[in-house]
C-alpha cells in the first residue's frame, strides 16, 4: 500500500507524463501536486516508487517516467474517467448506421481510429448460424457459373464454379428452385445435411451442382470474412514514443499484417466484463511491450459476438480513451441488434 502523499505524487507524475511526453521532476511535481513537500521529501518518495517498479529515470534526464506496472495501478486506482456528453454519443451513433454488418464493424474501426488518432480494431463475428434467404445460379460461359448467395444480414457472397460439363438454362433454375425450396431460411452448415439427405433423390448432374454449391459457399464465406479489422495503423507512425524505434514499429505492423497474435488478444477480450486494458507486457505480444489495448466486447441481441479496441501508446489519454472504446462498443451492439430485428 502507498502513502497518501505517494500516491498524490504517483498521480501527478503520471498525468503530467501524458499530458507533456517529457520526464516529471521534483519542482514540475511540486508545482502540480497540491502537496507542501520539499525537494528532497519528492526526491525520497521517488526513489521509494522507483524501488517499487512504479516509475523510471530515463538514461538521459534527471526526471522520472511511469513503468507499464505504475500505469497498471493509476489506471486501477487513481483515473477520473471523462465520461462523453450525450450530443457527442448521438453525433456518434449517427456514424454508426451502415447498412450491413460488414461496414458497421468497418465503421466502428474507422469511428475509433479517428476519435483517438491511435488505431482502432475489431474483431468480427464469426460468421457461422448466418442463414441464407436467397441462391441464385448464374451461366458466365460453357463450364462457368456464377453462384449468388445472400445472407439475412443482407451480405451477398459471389463465387465461379467450373463444372465438369455444360447446364442448361434449366437445369440450373432446377438448381437454383431446389436450394431456395429446401434451404432458405437454413445455415449453410444445415444446408448441406439436408443436400447429403436429397442426394438419393436428384438426378446425378443436379447432385453434383448441389454438392459445388455448398461447397464453394462455405469457402466464400471463408474467403470473404476478415476475422480482424484495422484502421489507423499510420496514426501510430506520429507517435514520438513508438516511431523513434524503427525495428519496434516494424514488428508492431507485422503484428498487424499476420493478425494471428492480435486474433487472440482480442478473442481473449471477449470473456472480459465491460472495458478491459492490456498495458505493455500484458497482452503477451512482444512488439506490443511498448503500447497499450483497450478493448470491450460487443453484442447481438444480448450474445457476445466480438470484440473491439484501440492500440496506442502506453502514454495515452486513458480517461478520454477508455469511455470511446466502451460507448463504441454499446453503439455497434445497438447497431447490429437493430439490423438483425
Amino acid at each position: 500500500m502507498l502513502s497518501e502523499r505517494a500516491q498524490i505524487l504517483l498521480k501527478t507524475l503520471v498525468e503530467r507524463y501524458i499530458t507533456e511526453g517529457q520526464p516529471v521532476g521534483s519542482r514540475t511535481l511540486s508545482k502540480f501536486s497540491g502537496l507542501e513537500l520539499s525537494p528532497a521529501s519528492i526526491r525520497n518518495v521517488m526513489s521509494d516508487l522507483e524501488e517499487l517498479g512504479l516509475i523510471t529515470s530515463p538514461h538521459t534526464s534527471a526526471g522520472r517516467i511511469p513503468t507499464a506496472r505504475g500505469y497498471r495501478l493509476f489506471v486501477d486506482t487513481m483515473l477520473t474517467i471523462q465520461p462523453l456528453q450525450q450530443m457527442q454519443i448521438r453525433e456518434l451513433e449517427g456514424l454508426l448506421l451502415p447498412d450491413n454488418p460488414t461496414r458497421a464493424v468497418a465503421a466502428a474501426s474507422n469511428l475509433l481510429s479517428q476519435l483517438t488518432e491511435f488505431a482502432g480494431v475489431v474483431l468480427t463475428p464469426k460468421r457461422r448460424g448466418i442463414a441464407l434467404t436467397q441462391v441464385e445460379f448464374l451461366r458466365l460461359s460453357e463450364k462457368r457459373l456464377l453462384l449468388i448467395l445472400v445472407t439475412a444480414d443482407g451480405d451477398v457472397q459471389n463465387r465461379i464454379l467450373l463444372t465438369e460439363r455444360d447446364y442448361s438454362p434449366s437445369e440450373l433454375i432446377e438448381a437454383s428452385n431446389f436450394l431456395s425450396q429446401h434451404c432458405a431460411g437454413r445455415t449453410l452448415e444445415e444446408v448441406r445435411e439436408v443436400i447429403y439427405q436429397e442426394l438419393r433423390h436428384l438426378q446425378g448432374d443436379i447432385a453434383f451442382l448441389m454438392n459445388a454449391a455448398v461447397q464453394a459457399g462455405s469457402q466464400a464465406m471463408a474467403d470473404e470474412a476478415n476475422p480482424v479489422v484495422i484502421s489507423g495503423e499510420r496514426n501510430l507512425l506520429r507517435v514520438d514514443d513508438l516511431s523513434n524505434n524503427v525495428e519496434r514499429l516494424r514488428q508492431l505492423f507485422r503484428v498487424f499484417e499476420e493478425k494471428t497474435a492480435l486474433l487472440q488478444l482480442l478473442d481473449s477480450g471477449q470473456r472480459a466484463a465491460g472495458v478491459q486494458l492490456f498495458i505493455g507486457g500484458e497482452a503477451g505480444i512482444a512488439p506490443l511491450d511498448d503500447c497499450s489495448v483497450v478493448t470491450a466486447p460487443y453484442e447481438v441481441n444480448g450474445q457476445i459476438v466480438g470484440t473491439l479496441g484501440v492500440i496506442g501508446p502506453t502514454r495515452m489519454a486513458y480517461e478520454r480513451v477508455i469511455p470511446i472504446v466502451d460507448i463504441t462498443a454499446k453503439l455497434l451492439s445497438s447497431a447490429l441488434s437493430h439490423q438483425g430485428s
